[in-house]
């Protein structure tokens, strides 16, 4: 395993974290004694299989359901100092209640110290404030670490308007964040710099899964990424960037680390084996997209709050994008179809719920304004589908 410096934590982090939302019983909340043994014996092999290969970074949250619990049950057969435990919650408007679940992610994970703890969701401007305002979480967590439960704290973000990260970062009363960034998603580069100037950790959530469902890719893309897999090549594209410390693998199971782990012995020769492919993916969407799109379709795109119904455009025509340049459809579809599911996780309107029409004078900045239209209403004819619901929901 290699090892980064998590930023001003000084954490020696491993470059890939146990995340703990795939392997857990349910997304709620139940009783010990109806988790099944088998299902608890995959994620105690689970966990083995992380540390023997140096991953001890194990990552859950209070929103993934049973996982803290479970994992409650088998963190006290490692030695404490050698595990870096992360766990996240939601901030809430009302302080006490902040604490409250706080409090039962101790108890749960039957610790006296979380080594990182993640507010989950910044995600607007508003939940920022609930934070960092006067009385706000911020102070229940200064008080935590003062009492030696909380060592260190960051924020976990989905934001869609990557200036939120940005302004989070800025506050300087964060150590550490989570946030969306890979190969087919590097629209929170700005963010990821603006934690680097703060000396913050950084960590990818869910390159393989969010970062386009590379456990199961389209044959274009496996023939595109060769001769690594898409998942490696992926891997291997974020960890070429000195400023990404660490990428979450959701491990559902404890043969899910080893693909991952074929990365480990490419990243001293990123800057050899990248380019080629990298010029591939490149020429390859160029080819279907036309190279002006490819180029400048995001130019003067008005954001889901400034456009009428609240439709999301940067986002379908992304969706467009990858399922037209890469084959990646089954990804595109399953993201377009969760708009608008869980309000600032998920935000914006399909294109369906809206007058097309009326987006006319919101599209005066954008050098294809002629044809945005047309191409929404084919992203959705193509993406449209079955309401998915969030895993969280499941």
């Amino acid at each position: 395993m290699l090892y980064r410096r998590f930023g001003r934590t000084e954490l020696q982090m491993p470059v890939f974290s146990c995340g703990g939302m795939r392997y857990q019983y349910k997304w709620q909340d139940v009783a010990l004694k109806s988790i099944p043994a088998d299902n608890q014996a995959n994620l105690e092999a689970t966990i083995a299989r992380s540390l023997k290969v140096g991953i001890n970074h194990i990552e859950t949250a209070r929103g993934y359901g049973s996982s803290e619990m479970q994992l409650g049950q088998v963190l006290h057969q490692f030695p404490r100092e050698k595990l870096i435990i992360q766990t996240k919650t939601s901030p809430k408007e009302n302080v006490k209640e902040f604490r409250k679940t706080i409090e039962q992610s101790l108890a749960h994970l039957k610790l006296d110290y979380i080594d990182l703890f993640g507010m989950h969701g910044i995600n607007t401007d508003e939940i920022l404030q609930w934070v960092v305002r006067p009385g706000g979480c911020m102070e229940v967590i200064r008080d935590l670490q003062q009492q030696g439960k909380i060592r260190h704290v960051g924020f976990s973000t989905h934001a869609a308007n990557p200036q939120v990260i940005v302004r989070a970062c800025e506050t300087g009363q964060f150590d550490y964040v989570n946030l969306h960034w890979y190969y087919i998603n590097q629209r929170n580069w700005d963010a990821v710099a603006a934690a680097t100037r703060q000396d913050m950790g950084v960590f990818i959530i869910s390159p393989s899964d969010k970062g386009g469902m590379l456990y199961s890719p389209p044959q274009r893309l496996v023939d595109l990424c060769a001769p690594l897999s898409p998942i490696v090549f992926n891997d291997l594209f974020c960890l070429s960037h000195p400023q990404i410390h660490t990428l979450s693998v959701g491990a559902a199971r404890p043969q899910d680390f080893d693909e991952h782990l074929k990365t480990l012995e490419l990243i001293d020769r990123a800057n050899e084996v990248l380019p080629p492919i990298l010029q591939r993916l490149e020429s390859a969407a160029i080819d279907r997209l036309g190279e002006d799109w490819y180029k400048t379709w995001h130019v003067g795109l008005p954001t889901h709050d400034e456009t009428p119904g609240r439709l999301n455009i940067p986002v379908v025509l992304w969706l467009w994008n990858l399922a037209i340049a890469f084959d990646l459809t089954e990804y595109a579809a399953m993201r377009y179809n969760l708009l608008g599911q869980a309000s600032h996780w998920f935000p914006g309107a399909k294109v369906n719920e809206i007058d097309v029409n009326s987006l006319k004078p919101y599209l005066t900045n954008s050098p294809h304004a002629d044809k945005i239209l047309t191409i929404l209403q084919k992203a959705h004819d193509l993406l449209s589908g079955k309401d998915v619901k969030r895993l969280s929901e499941t």
